[in-house]
């Protein structure tokens, strides 16, 4: 199971990489044809919504995967190892819930609702961009699972602890 992870962490932060490329490629070319070429470019605003979407909610999922996602634990840590391990499973029960019922089994509904819609500048239609919810709710949905099968383990040692090394500085 953690090999699969691993599988798919590497291909999801491939894919980040290869769509925030295309975002800035896109986004470069809007400005240099309005700004420099004065004609501006009519279909990479749009190329660049429907990329910029479809890169948060792979990002979102990258995020849970490794759980970097916010999370506010000062209390939680504060309890014995058992509240912990129940108040995390609660927690993802929780956001399991949201993940497939409202994104994948709503955003499949509405993008299964928008397929046929014509983009008037693109040769796509709105469900592709509507696919995003759902295809983000299944990879949350899978790296939900997999922290809640860690969590019920019995080698579970509470919440784990963010290293001052691992921390972000901004």
């Amino acid at each position: 199971m953690t090999r699969v992870k691993r599988y798919l962490d590497v291909v999801l932060k491939t894919i980040c990489v290869s769509l925030f490329a295309l975002l800035v490629i896109l986004v470069s070319w809007q400005v240099i044809t309005r700004l420099v070429l004065n004609n501006p470019s009519v279909w990479t605003e749009e190329a660049a919504r429907y990329v910029f979407i479809w890169l948060s909610l792979i990002g979102i999922s990258i995020a849970t995967g490794e759980k970097a996602d916010v999370c506010i634990d000062f209390l939680v840590r504060k309890v014995p190892v058992f509240w912990q391990r129940w108040v995390e499973v609660l927690a993802y029960l929780c956001t399991l819930s949201f993940a497939t019922i409202v994104m994948v089994w709503g955003g499949w509904d509405n993008a299964m609702l928008t397929w046929d819609q014509k983009n008037p500048v693109l040769p796509l239609n709105a469900g592709v961009l509507y696919l995003a919810v759902p295809v983000s709710g299944a990879l949350l949905t899978l790296y939900l699972l997999f922290h809640l099968v860690r969590t019920l383990s019995p080698s579970y040692t509470g919440v784990e602890e963010i290293a001052p090394e691992d921390e972000v500085e901004l």
